[in-house]
């Protein structure tokens, strides 16, 4: 099959007349970039216009996803309508609009001060992962993270990514300091959700959580009131307060390396000594952190999160965690700055887009974004030098010409029912790994491999705005695990106060919780259970969503005088079929492959023109990876 019956997009422009603009007309390109953008029309320019108000099903909301399915599948080119070409030629289009395209693109015009640069994003709002769910209860804004929660790394952020952050004005530490108000929840407690279908009765214990989340309630007394029999309660006392030395005669060392080898599940089943119904009371526990259950996540790395279990080993600090970087784990580097705010990392795609086209937020701090209402229309305008094109699919990116003599790029993308072109000296993918053999079917086979074999994380955060929060208040609790639930974690909303955004405060007040999922497959391969994951989201419907919601919340909350029918304003479900970046796990992926050698660095190559930028390409789900890498894919492009 020819290179041109796999990119259909490709021809009907008069390629040497691009050429010559980008490489030797310099006049040429000026009035090329200068000329009126051929209409390309989407919502976004419509008057009320404004995504992060919206709820019911986000994150990979309907019709953000439908196109490169069917370009996945081999019939989107059956159908499209016949590409048509716009006008202007950029030094750059971005492909992709969340945390790393972003910062390639603000990358790209430090370097280049008067760049041209289009920024092409499926979904109907920029932020990607990061991703902005907004409410109005009673004349008051309140707002959830739908994706990214925090500004956090297992590691020191590089000089790249911290020093982005302080071009940004954000200092976590300055942030944390002013803002978080610990005292909101001051003498609630952590609590625990046992449901019948997996412990015989619904039970909600008040005193304790699960992993680093712990009350003050002494464990033995806390087990004494969970609908355990004798010797589960014994079992998980030992995990959470035992000191026996369960691996004697062997080093730290030595110890690390069996741990690094091992899931947790097989440490405390093997180890500790765990029977069937203390295994399920921390099946559910790495969910939140690692998207598996504790039979796919290395013991090694629980231990470096803090999880229980470990404390007879007396393991010396510095460990290997799942990336392969000594002392990278939370239990080495404690003191690593974090921050969440209201909208979790949403506020630093916002900054980053504030920096880019001054016209969409007002204001100039960390403080005044938080609040700062987003002109949607100001994002694609005709002839600014930045311009965000929201609702548009990227269904095929080419050189022009050989790779390896590329002097520019063509891209053709799906928007309103039609199919543009646009033309540019350089682009930047930085979406997900797995698209792009489908975007760049050139690309050598070796390269396409080794994109679609990072699959990555599922999982669903949720927003459920309520009445009040009086039912938390009466039954003493700040956030409940859930171990056999729908849902595994549960949280009334971080109190954080930023500029003029101030957090509820009384009982009285509307309140919006944060739930999380993480849809799993116990006992296959980690990227096997990401796979029935990912599947298990699109067939899930918002009604189902709702329903088990509705119910979890009732059974859970009941007892303190909640009614779901009463309570529940609203409830936005971020489906992210597609979530977390991958991270190699000792458990299934071959840790003696030299790092230069591993997927997700030959999947980053640059391809001619083409360049590779996002938190799969740093094996990473962290925002840091996500700009360090935008920052690598502007350098290769630019040659710095």
């Amino acid at each position: 099959m020819s290179d041109e019956k796999k990119c259909p997009f490709s021809g009907g422009i008069d390629r040497r007349d691009f050429l010559n603009g980008v490489a030797v007309s310099a006049a040429s390109l000026a009035l090329a970039r200068e000329a009126k953008a051929q209409a390309t029309p989407g919502t976004q320019d419509m008057p009320g216009y404004y995504p992060p108000a919206q709820h019911n099903l986000r994150g990979s909301h309907p019709g953000s996803f439908e196109t490169a399915h069917s370009l996945r599948d081999g019939t989107f080119w059956d159908h499209a309508k016949k590409p048509e070409d716009t006008h202007p030629i950029y030094d750059l289009v971005v492909v992709g609009a969340g945390i790393s395209g972003l910062s390639a693109a603000y990358f790209f015009k430090q370097a280049k001060p008067n760049a041209k640069i289009l920024i092409l994003d499926n979904h109907d709002d920029f932020g990607g992962h990061a991703k902005r769910n907004e409410y109005n209860l009673n004349g008051r804004v309140e707002l959830l993270n739908g994706g990214t929660e925090l500004i956090d790394s297992p590691r020191p952020y590089s000089k790249v990514a911290a020093g982005l952050l302080a071009d940004l004005g954000i200092d976590p530490v300055k942030l944390t300091k002013e803002c978080d108000r610990e005292d909101t929840y001051k003498g609630l407690l952590p609590a625990i959700w046992f449901d019948k279908e997996t412990f015989g009765e619904d039970a909600l214990v008040v005193g304790q959580g699960r992993g680093g989340d712990e009350g003050k309630i002494p464990w033995k007394t806390f087990l004494a009131k969970c609908p355990l029999d004798a010797k589960t309660q014994a079992d998980i006392l030992r995990v959470q307060d035992g000191e026996t030395d369960v691996m004697p005669g062997l080093t730290s060392d030595q110890k690390k390396d069996e741990l690094s080898r091992m899931s947790y599940l097989v440490y405390l089943r093997d180890h500790m000594k765990c029977g069937p119904k203390a295994l399920a009371f921390y099946q559910t526990i790495t969910h939140d952190e690692y998207g598996t259950g504790i039979d796919a996540e290395p013991a090694l790395d629980c231990w470096g999160f803090g999880l229980p279990g470990f404390k007879g080993l007396k393991l010396k600090p510095g460990s290997t965690n799942r990336m392969g970087n000594t002392a990278a784990g939370y239990q080495d580097n404690p003191d690593l700055p974090t921050f969440h705010f209201p909208d979790g990392n949403a506020t630093i795609a916002r900054s980053l887009v504030r920096k880019l086209i001054p016209g969409v937020l007002s204001g100039s701090t960390p403080e005044d974004i938080v609040t700062a209402h987003a002109n949607y229309a100001a994002l694609n305008k005709a002839g600014a030098p930045v311009a965000i094109r929201l609702s548009s699919t990227v269904v095929g990116v080419k050189n022009i010409g050989d790779p390896k003599n590329s002097k520019g790029v063509e891209i053709a993308y799906a928007r309103a029912g039609n199919v543009y072109r646009v033309h540019a000296a350089n682009c930047i993918l930085a979406g997900w790994n797995m698209m792009i053999p489908y975007l760049c079917p050139e690309l050598p086979e070796a390269q396409k491999d080794a994109l679609h074999a990072l699959v990555k994380v599922p999982l669903v955060y949720t927003g459920v705005a309520i009445r009040n929060w009086q039912s938390w208040h009466k039954l003493g609790i700040r956030n409940i695990s859930a171990p056999g639930g729908y849902f595994t974690s549960i949280q009334l909303n971080w109190s954080v106060d930023v500029g003029g955004y101030k957090s509820p405060k009384s009982p009285d007040d509307p309140m919006l919780l944060f739930m999380v999922k993480t849809p799993v497959s116990p006992g296959l391969p980690e990227r096997d259970q990401h796979r029935m994951g990912r599947q298990e989201l699109l067939d899930t419907t918002f009604e189902t969503f709702e329903s088990k919601i509705r119910d979890q919340l009732q059974r859970m909350l009941g007892g303190g005088g909640f009614d779901e029918k009463r309570d529940i304003l609203a409830i936005t479900v971020n489906r992210w079929p597609h979530g977390y970046a991958y991270e190699f796990n000792p458990l299934f992926d071959d840790f003696s492959i030299p790092p230069e050698k591993r997927a997700n660095v030959i999947g980053r190559q640059r391809f001619g023109r083409i360049a590779i930028a996002n938190s799969d390409s740093g094996a990473a789900a962290y925002t840091d990876s996500a700009i360090d890498q935008a920052r690598r894919a502007v350098g290769e492009l630019l040659g710095g």
